[in-house]
């Protein structure tokens, strides 16, 4: 009962043999997949895949990456895809200062707009902040104060930062690199997580777990990030696997139906 919160199945890197990935990790026993759409290229894409999988939903929103094609358009076009029944979350949105591809007033701005959005539908948000900690908070204590819907993805942070993050009612997302070497920041964090508020990812086909580090990274490597979660909280795995399926379960698809 694994689940990949956060992937992106969409790219192009699975173009040539995507059915054939979405298959084996179904047979690698994968519930739940979520396949997150940043560019609104890639916003139909997510909808076929969800529409031919059972067991795989989507989100989308604009990546702070691209923030500087976001327009009144797109905004529209966003609010369309959200009605879709298996369109569950609005993400990724958030600010990026670590690459700054698009200015950072740019990126500001289309984040506090999308996070209005999504409170304006009661949808949950997927949050990317790299090197722009206060910035998120800031924003984020503005529009939702203690009452937060949604999951910060690929948490990157240091323990105080999940401490208000947490205290404003998001989830934390841990991704493979908690399989890496020299991660004590981030295994200080995930002894402190709540397990109802914890979530686990792969960000394929990004950020390859240990033992596959180095490769493309697939969804049900995501069995490789909760193990390490389990021997951090010293729990069982399939403890941690049932907790993560119902924290996912909780914040993406009980609203939906």
């Amino acid at each position: 009962m694994f689940i990949d919160s956060h992937c992106h199945l969409e790219m192009d890197a699975f173009e040539q043999d995507r059915d054939k990935v979405i298959e084996k990790s179904t047979e690698e026993g994968l519930d739940y997949i979520l396949t997150v759409g940043t560019e609104e290229h890639y916003f139909e894409k997510v909808v076929e895949i969800i529409e031919k999988y059972d067991n795989i939903y989507g989100a989308v929103g604009i990546h702070p990456h691209n923030s500087s094609d976001y327009n009144e358009s797109t905004a529209k076009i966003i609010s369309q895809y959200l009605t879709h029944k298996k369109i569950v979350a609005h993400g990724e949105i958030g600010l990026d200062f670590f690459r700054n591809y698009s200015p950072r007033e740019s990126q500001i701005q289309v984040f506090k707009d999308q996070l209005v959005l999504a409170k304006s539908l009661n949808i949950p948000v997927i949050i990317h902040s790299r090197h722009a900690r206060d910035e998120t908070l800031s924003i984020l204590q503005d529009v939702y104060n203690n009452d937060a819907l949604g999951v910060i993805h690929c948490y990157s942070y240091d323990l105080d930062t999940a401490e208000k993050l947490l205290d404003m009612g998001f989830y934390i997302s841990i991704p493979g690199t908690i399989t890496y070497a020299n991660t004590q920041k981030a295994t200080e964090v995930v002894k402190y997580i709540p397990m109802d508020r914890l979530l686990a990812e792969t960000d394929a086909p990004f950020l390859t777990p240990v033992p596959h580090r180095g490769k493309r990274n697939e969804p049900y490597f995501v069995k490789y990030t909760i193990a390490k979660l389990a021997q951090i909280k010293n729990k069982a795995i399939e403890e941690v696997a049932l907790n993560i399926r119902e924290n996912f379960v909780k914040l993406f698809l009980r609203r939906k139906y």
